[in-house]
């Protein structure tokens, strides 16, 4: 990580249709960049990359406090007939640089569950998903405008994520159909 006062995090958002991925990312930049509204179905049908302004107060770093961008990639819902079902764009080093960011919290919260206790009755999928991130997850209500101070959290657990992984990040070819 280059010594400055600044940081950015790139992040992408992947899963299945109607799952609040866009509502996420929005959540997460602090703005509306992504369209998100119910509807039967895909919202988002192309990859489109949303960048927040320049964040204070989320950490400090050698006396001085960060400046943090975060830039947010969303993608079409998957399965989706423009995906391959294989999904290698990510290379064999993904698990390693990710996060699950579990949507919906409120639901978990109205059925009286904690985070552990939701997971502890999660499907062998996603058990096993999170086993192979490290257990690195991250439950977010984004049925709901997220406050400042939600936010912040979900940054500084972002964050925490960044600095287990010595700052590293995961490089990519560049890849048409973003806009």
């Amino acid at each position: 990580m280059a010594d400055t006062n600044e940081m950015t995090i790139n992040l992408v958002v992947l899963g299945k249709t109607q799952t609040g991925k866009s509502a996420a990312g929005n959540s997460l930049l602090g703005s509306s960049d992504f369209e998100s509204r119910g509807s039967p179905s895909s919202v988002t049908t192309c990859c489109s990359l949303g960048r927040s302004c320049w964040i204070s107060g989320i950490m400090r770093r050698n006396g001085c406090e960060l400046a943090l961008r975060v830039r947010v990639l969303d993608t079409p819902g998957y399965p989706h007939s423009a995906l391959s079902k294989e999904q290698k764009l990510l290379g064999p080093t993904w698990k390693d640089f990710t996060a699950v960011l579990l949507t919906h919290a409120d639901k978990a919260e109205e059925a009286g569950c904690s985070e552990e206790t939701y997971l502890h009755s999660a499907s062998s999928s996603l058990l096993s998903l999170l086993s192979s991130v490290q257990h690195k997850y991250i439950f977010l209500d984004n049925q709901r405008s997220i406050i400042k101070e939600e936010r912040t959290t979900v940054l500084r657990k972002l964050l925490n994520f960044v600095r287990q992984n010595n700052y590293q990040v995961l490089s990519l070819k560049t890849q048409q159909g973003i806009k």
